[in-house]
């Protein structure tokens, strides 16, 4: 009776790791973007002109990541100097599938600041909420919403997809089309 319990526990997996890999097979060749994403690239650009509107410049910091350039990311506060600023190893972000980018407040052309209290425009609310809730409406996730590391300059459009499977070569065209 064991044995045969154990046969089925075992179909059981074999069926579920040929499904796994038959419905990313037809994905797995695709190469990585390299670049932003079109649809990510203009509602950065409409987020930089809609905070500009209301008396907040902003600057996007960083958009699309190459896998290196995450790891190099990653390695700070770990194997090299400074504080940990990411969690995501490379391949692990949407910034690797150019589906995410960062921001600060640029209140003087010299001058980008990462301050979540600052009211440059001087209309009695933080001028970073003010860019996130604009950025929300666009349809943008915030960082700052994340619950294990808060990531409050960074905004991503997951476009319908995970990172698994983004990693396994699944694209936004393939689900938005």
């Amino acid at each position: 009776m064991k044995f045969r319990f154990l046969i089925f526990i075992a179909i059981i997996i074999g069926a579920i790791f040929i499904y796994q890999y038959s419905m990313y097979k037809e994905y797995s060749n695709r190469p990585l973007p390299t670049s932003l994403h079109p649809i990510v690239a203009e509602k950065a650009d409409a987020l930089q002109n809609q905070a500009e509107k209301i008396g907040i410049p902003i600057i996007i910091t960083d958009a699309f990541r190459s896998f290196d350039e995450q790891d190099a990311i990653y390695a700070r506060g770990r194997t090299t100097d400074g504080p940990v600023v990411t969690y995501a190893k490379g391949g692990e972000s949407y910034h690797n599938y150019g589906l995410a980018i960062d921001f600060s407040l640029l209140p003087s052309p010299e001058s980008a600041i990462w301050d979540l209290e600052y009211d440059g425009n001087q209309n009695g609310q933080s001028d970073w909420m003010e860019v996130v809730d604009l950025a929300k409406d666009l349809g943008f996730s915030w960082g700052g919403d994340f619950t294990n590391f808060k990531d409050y300059p960074h905004l991503q459009m997951d476009l319908g997809l995970s990172i698994r499977e983004l990693r396994k070569g699944k694209r936004p065209e393939d689900v938005i089309e």
